[in-house]
């Protein structure tokens, strides 16, 4: 199982490094572990927020691996009170097979994963449109 710790990702200037603190370990199944980018926002409810949580399938076959990203943009209105205009989100869930061959399995969670860090998956999600 691994052990909650602060993550170091880039910005999207490719070069800035951003820290997602650890806010709170997960409890166990269906509780997430809690990261915010503390950076961001003046206060928590107006920080980027990562969860992540786990739980097994029914007949314990599969390990879900679920989680998302909340980050919120904000404004301060004519009466000084500063509010979340918008909100990103995004979202993903893995269903890990326990008897799959860890090679199998490491390769799996690595290139789906690196597939997502790609130019082109991240364009698509910058524009809002799937590759044509």
């Amino acid at each position: 199982m691994p052990t909650m710790a602060a993550i170091t990702v880039k910005k999207n200037d490719g070069v800035t490094d951003i820290t997602w603190t650890n806010v709170q370990p997960s409890a166990g199944d269906k509780t997430p572990a809690i990261w915010r980018s503390q950076t961001v926002g003046t206060a928590p409810a107006f920080q980027p927020e990562f969860r992540m949580w786990s739980r097994a399938n029914g007949d314990n076959s599969q390990r879900r691996i679920e989680g998302w990203v909340d980050y919120k943009q904000t404004a301060l209105g004519t009466d000084n009170i500063t509010r979340v205009v918008n909100r990103g989100l995004f979202k993903f869930e893995a269903a890990v097979p326990q008897s799959m061959l860890s090679a199998d399995l490491n390769e799996f969670v690595s290139q789906s994963l690196n597939l997502m860090a790609t130019v082109l998956v991240k364009d698509s999600c910058k524009q809002g449109f799937a590759p044509q």
